[in-house]
């Protein structure tokens, strides 16, 4: 399984630490170090089976200053694909990859599924 997270994110350390506390073995993988690719977002998009646009972190500075509000109804999910993979931090996070599923954001509910 990998957790893919921010380190200073808040909901990315609840994630963590209720991992941690089901001693659930994940590899860790810090986003704005290791963004993710075309290619893995593609899959995890396809594998999720949401809508791309819930991969895209809406509270974040990046998606502010970029207006993307008013400009993902008028993209591609190709165009979402490829602006998501120049910056992790326009990522939705944490992001838990396991061999059946790909959780977006973190609800303890969902996760309990996967524990």
């Amino acid at each position: 399984m990998l957790f893919i997270c921010y380190p200073k994110c808040s909901t990315c350390k609840k994630a963590q630490a209720y991992l941690d506390s089901k001693k659930i073995k994940y590899d860790y993988r810090d986003i704005k170090l290791d963004n993710p690719t075309v290619a893995e977002l593609t899959e995890w998009i396809a594998r999720s089976g949401l809508d791309t646009r819930k991969f895209f972190n809406t509270s974040g500075m990046q998606y502010r200053a970029l207006e993307l509000k008013d400009k993902l109804p008028n993209m591609t999910g190709e165009e979402m694909i490829n602006l998501l993979a120049t910056d992790g931090m326009l990522v939705k996070r944490p992001l838990l990859i396991t061999e059946d599923k790909v959780l977006v954001g973190f609800k303890q509910s969902d996760y309990d599924k996967i524990s």
